[in-house]
C-alpha cells in the first residue's frame, strides 16, 4: 500500500525550459546550444553543469549564479513553469489520503519558489536545503525521516533513472519513471528501467488509478 508519493523537481513537476533559457541569455549562447549540450553531457552520464563548462572553459558556476541573482537575471518559477496534470493529480492524491511530497536537487532558492505557488502538498524540500543531493541514498534516508513513512509505502516518481528511479529503489522505495522531458524519453525503453520501475508513466495522472490498483 502507498501512504506517500514523492516527485522530483525538474521535468516531473516544473518544465526546465526557464532555468537553461536564462543561463543561455547569461553566457551569450544560443539557446538551442545550451539545450542540445545540456543533453549531451547528461547521456554521456555528466553533471548537467558541465554543458556550461564547455561553453566557458574554467566557469565557475556558483559565481556566476550569484552573479546573475545580484543582477536580478536569477532563477525564476511561476504558475506557467509547472506542468499541467501537477495540480489536479497532487489534488486527486490527497483527496485519497495519500501524503504529497516534492523534493528535488534543487537549490535554496528554487524550495522558496516552489513553496510560494501553493501547491496542494505536504512537504516541498531541495537538495540545497538539505545539503545533500540525489542519487545519494542519504537522499532518500533523509526523505523517509521527514515524512514518517516506511520506505515500501513510499513511492518516488522521476524522470531520471540514475537520479531517480536506481537510488529510491536502492533505498528501498518504489520507483515510477516519468517519460517526460529528455531524460525520460531518453531512457524510456531501457531495459534497466523497465526492471527497475514498479510503474512506467506519460503522464502523472495516470498514478491515481496505480495506486488505487
Amino acid at each position: 500500500m502507498i501512504d506517500t508519493v514523492v516527485f522530483d523537481v525538474g521535468e516531473t513537476v516544473t518544465r526546465d525550459d526557464r532555468y537553461w533559457f536564462s543561463w543561455a541569455d547569461w553566457l551569450g549562447q544560443s539557446r538551442h546550444t545550451v539545450s542540445t549540450l545540456v543533453g549531451a553531457v547528461v547521456a554521456q552520464g555528466r553533471d548537467n553543469a558541465d554543458a556550461l563548462r564547455l561553453l566557458r572553459p574554467g566557469i565557475d558556476v556558483a559565481a556566476e549564479y550569484a552573479a546573475r541573482e545580484a543582477a536580478g537575471q536569477g532563477e525564476q518559477l511561476d504558475e506557467t513553469d509547472l506542468y499541467e496534470d501537477v495540480r489536479p493529480t497532487f489534488t486527486a492524491l490527497r483527496e485519497r489520503g495519500i501524503r504529497v511530497v516534492v523534493a528535488g536537487n534543487q537549490t535554496v532558492k528554487a524550495g522558496c519558489l516552489l513553496r510560494s505557488l501553493n501547491l496542494p502538498a505536504d512537504l516541498i524540500a531541495t537538495s540545497g536545503e538539505w545539503g545533500i543531493a540525489k542519487p545519494d541514498t542519504r537522499f532518500f534516508e533523509r526523505l523517509l525521516v521527514e515524512t514518517s513513512s516506511r520506505p515500501e509505502h513510499t513511492l518516488y516518481v522521476g524522470d531520471h533513472p540514475q537520479n531517480d528511479v536506481f537510488p529510491a529503489k536502492a533505498a528501498g522505495l518504489r520507483a515510477a519513471h516519468l517519460h517526460r522531458g529528455p531524460w525520460g524519453h531518453l531512457w524510456a525503453d531501457n531495459p534497466e528501467v523497465i526492471a527497475a520501475a514498479d510503474w512506467r508513466i506519460s503522464s502523472l495522472t495516470e498514478l491515481t488509478d496505480l495506486i488505487g490498483e
